[in-house]
């Protein structure tokens, strides 16, 4: 028997719905799709980042850095994203879905994310007005993007290499490639890009 396609829906209706299994799914243009379980690369780099923004953090709270929180699009009612890390200065309330007034949002690419977190989460993220940067730092090489607002403009920071930096301001913090990457496995391909 074939399964039943699955309906478009609203935010509201994403949010109550429950497919019955435990797979993520975000909202896309009224659709859910289905997340793709993280690779062992993308885990240990999203829980390093998490321990380096969150020291950064410490004197300043109520921000936080919050794992793989929802992202509403402010111009559209049938999208919810989910990226990696996400940074507010907002303070917790219980029970809140979405991260509210995001200051830093971070993805990590990986072979399966790597167009949509590009061509589709990027530009999504950069419509939320208190989003200020956006990293991009890739799973398979020792490289990394690093997208500030300035004004209505979106100037990219490419780093590339073990010896290269990050240096997001918002959260006040030097990522050096060689610490994040530390005894994860790179392919000889990809090490040097």
């Amino acid at each position: 028997m074939a399964e039943p396609a699955i309906r478009h829906m609203t935010l509201e209706e994403f949010l109550r719905w429950d497919d019955g299994t435990d797979m993520r799914y975000e909202l896309i243009d009224g659709f859910p799709v289905a997340m793709a379980p993280p690779a062992e690369a993308h885990r240990i780099l999203a829980g390093r980042l998490v321990s380096c923004i969150d020291a950064a953090l410490a004197g300043r709270r109520p921000c936080n850095a919050q794992i793989e929180p929802g992202v509403v699009r402010p111009d559209r009612a049938d999208s919810y994203y989910v990226p990696d890390i996400a940074v507010t200065c907002e303070p917790n309330e219980s029970g809140r879905q979405a991260v509210v007034d995001p200051i830093l949002i971070v993805e990590i690419l990986s072979p399966s994310t790597k167009r949509t977190d590009r061509r589709l989460e990027l530009p999504a993220y950069q419509t939320v007005e208190s989003v200020r940067e956006i990293m991009l730092i890739d799973a398979d090489s020792h490289r990394g993007e690093l997208y500030r607002r300035e004004n209505d403009r979106w100037p990219i920071q490419l780093v590339r290499g073990v010896e290269a930096t990050l240096f997001p301001t918002t959260v006040d913090l030097w990522n050096a490639m060689s610490e994040l990457y530390e005894g994860i496995a790179i392919s000889a391909m990809t090490a040097g890009s």
